[in-house]
């Protein structure tokens, strides 16, 4: 462990320059006092690296100075190999510098741990989108990703869910996030942190302007904070319905994320003195889904005959009017 950690904080300072010891402590996962006893580990195998005192010190190597060691480890050549988002780096235009940088790392690697990594990249594959997603708009995201690395504001013209012409917002961009295939922009709006899908933007103008960022604020803090926003969003609408069995399989894949309860069980807010059992009809299953708002249910016509919804009386009049106009295309049929 002390040798993985004297090569990392090595690679830190190679990479970083002059860094705070507090800093190398919280990243390292150790005490300051710890910090320094390497550092001394680090001088006396003879690594030139030193301390500078004051207020703006830290711990840095001396200058030229360069080590062209890898130092990986069996299972951290094998990790290199498995990309968990193609997609991303075609989105970006990086496929092409991905597929070089990591014959590099291959050329790079120990002889002993060539195979392992080679073999892992055959073996192991993440596709990061769910089965039948929604298909998405092509996005173009060269402007906001020259915003990002440059530190320039942004004006776009974006559309938001549910709204019928988009409209003009000057952002700040803090960094693009890919979440289940989706590209997402996290800027603030004035002063507050947004959230903008890459697939609204309509239209989006990279300004001269600096981008004005809140101090000490990174992109990993703004993405948690609009995360949890989301997550912890309310799904005020319950459906009860009932799914054919021979098909519950299928429902379980498509909906099964929106359950409130175990398929023919009560759900977790029913009366717990209530005797009554729900009723478990030889070919029905009985479940309770929720959702944020009525139009969210209609994805549920895609299971056609094998699922009906029984309540609220809504979301069986929005439904069925959306069968009617189904039906309407083919007066034929």
């Amino acid at each position: 462990m002390k040798s993985d950690r004297l090569l990392s904080l090595l690679l830190l300072l190679q990479t970083r320059g002059l860094v705070p010891a507090t800093e190398l402590a919280e990243r390292l996962e150790v005490s300051v006092r710890t910090i320094y006893r390497d550092v001394e580990a680090l001088s006396a195998s003879g690594v030139p690296v030193y301390a500078e005192r004051g207020r703006h010190g830290g711990i840095t190597l001396l200058p030229g100075f360069r080590t062209d060691v890898t130092g990986l480890t069996a299972d951290e050549s094998r990790a290199l190999f498995v990309l968990a988002a193609q997609g991303a780096h075609a989105a970006l235009g990086l496929d092409r510098a991905l597929g070089s940088a990591l014959r590099k790392v291959m050329a790079a690697l120990p002889e002993p741990h060539r195979p392992a990594a080679e073999l892992t990249s055959r073996r192991i594959l993440v596709d990061p989108d769910r089965w039948m997603r929604t298909p998405q708009a092509a996005v173009d995201l060269d402007v906001l990703n020259r915003a990002v690395f440059a530190d320039r504001r942004v004006r776009l013209q974006y559309r938001s869910g549910g709204a019928p012409a988009p409209k003009a917002y000057t952002v700040d961009p803090y960094g693009l996030v890919v979440k289940a295939g989706v590209w997402y922009l996290v800027a603030d709006r004035d002063g507050e942190p947004r959230l903008f899908r890459a697939d609204r933007v309509h239209l989006a103008e990279l300004l001269d302007d600096p981008v004005r960022r809140r101090d000490g604020v990174e992109l990993a803090d703004v993405w948690e904070v609009l995360r949890l926003r989301v997550e912890a969003r309310p799904a005020e609408i319950r459906v009860r319905a009932q799914v054919h069995r021979d098909r519950l399989d299928r429902f379980l894949r498509l909906h099964g994320d929106r359950l409130t309860a175990a398929p023919g069980r009560p759900a977790p807010d029913a009366d717990p003195n209530s005797d009554s059992e729900p009723a478990l009809d030889e070919e029905w299953t009985e479940v309770e889904l929720a959702f944020h708002q009525p139009g969210d249910t209609r994805p549920l016509l895609a299971m056609g005959g094998s699922l009906e919804v029984l309540d609220p009386p809504e979301i069986r009049t929005l439904l069925a009017r959306a069968a009617a106009e189904i039906v309407a295309l083919y007066p034929d049929a």
